[in-house]
């Protein structure tokens, strides 16, 4: 069997993703612009949906779960929050909670929409929808259950049973008021689904509603005045585009290389945790220049003991 051929191009790229595509086909022509197989996505947008989508190159591409972490969380929790804008449309409620799906409910909602307030809904919105809350994924969202993605199997008609999981929307604002759309900015975990806090949000005014024009504005220290449209990326351009692969893990306490972590990262050894003093909390990015060497976690096992450390990617050994 022939071996792959290893990546060229290596880096981050931050896309300003149009609506009406998927995130796969925005890899898909980014693949054709570098001549490269190895790119991927952190974190999809749905095809109605706009705005921050960062794609790995070449190595950038085990580092995509990084984007998620900062120092003191996990790989199962992770931490970076997203922040979106939409409209909440009061009275529809559709297959898919957003503006695509097949009408499934109307509700009349005139009473509630001639008196209510920003700031009624406000209170509303903080009473019932911020914080810590239990969060069931629609069936038209991309977590995985047994291998396959929910989407593809809401397509073929199939429902299945979701076990409701804990998300923080860590700031919900009602930006107007208007007729029966609701403009909301939200910021939240990942895994936080904004069209299921619109579907809720217009259970609880008394009918239902669905989402449409939502946009991820920011993701964890990128903003979408960071990201580039796509249709301006071309073959002679896009390098110009791309960033540093350290751009992966700027949010993750970083640490110089030295002659010990040189060692254990070449064999694969765990450090105590100690060795990374002074750095912060894990996990740790060990980061020569632009170079991402290697990224060490927090690690223990009745072998090792508690409090150590192993490097749980390496790039250059």
């Amino acid at each position: 069997m022939a071996r792959r051929k290893p990546a060229t191009v290596h880096g981050l790229l931050a896309i300003d993703k149009p609506a009406g595509i998927t995130s796969h086909d925005v890899v898909d022509r980014v693949r054709g612009l570098l001549k490269e197989r190895k790119v991927g996505h952190a974190g999809t947008l749905d095809p109605d949906a706009t705005g921050v989508l960062l794609l790995g190159v070449g190595d950038a591409t085990r580092l995509l779960r990084y984007l998620d972490v900062v120092p003191g969380g996990t790989m199962d929790k992770p931490s970076t929050s997203k922040t979106y804008t939409a409209e909440v449309v009061l009275g529809t409620e559709t297959s898919t909670l957003d503006a695509s799906g097949e009408v499934t409910a109307t509700h009349d909602m005139s009473e509630t929409i001639a008196t209510m307030t920003i700031e009624w809904v406000q209170g509303i919105v903080d009473a019932a929808l911020s914080g810590l809350i239990m969060q069931t994924p629609p069936m038209v969202s991309a977590l995985k259950v047994d291998g396959r993605r929910l989407h593809e199997l809401a397509r073929e008609g199939i429902e299945i049973e979701r076990q409701a999981r804990p998300v923080t929307v860590h700031r919900f604002d009602v930006l107007s008021v208007e007729a029966n759309v609701v403009c909301i900015r939200v910021e939240c975990s990942s895994g936080t689904y904004v069209r299921t806090l619109a579907a809720d949000l217009g259970h609880l005014l008394g009918g239902g509603a669905h989402v449409r024009d939502l946009r991820r504005v920011r993701v964890g220290h990128f903003d979408v005045a960071d990201c580039v449209v796509l249709d301006v990326l071309t073959a002679e351009v896009i390098g110009e585009w791309l960033r540093p692969v350290s751009d992966c893990v700027r949010a993750l306490s970083r640490v110089a290389p030295n002659d010990l972590i040189r060692a254990a990262v070449k064999v694969g050894r765990v450090l105590p945790e100690t060795v990374f003093d002074g750095s912060g909390p894990g996990p740790w990015a060990v980061v020569e220049g632009d170079d991402v060497l290697a990224v060490f976690e927090p690690f223990a096992n009745h072998k090792v003991g508690e409090g150590m450390a192993r490097p749980a990617i390496v790039l250059r050994a």
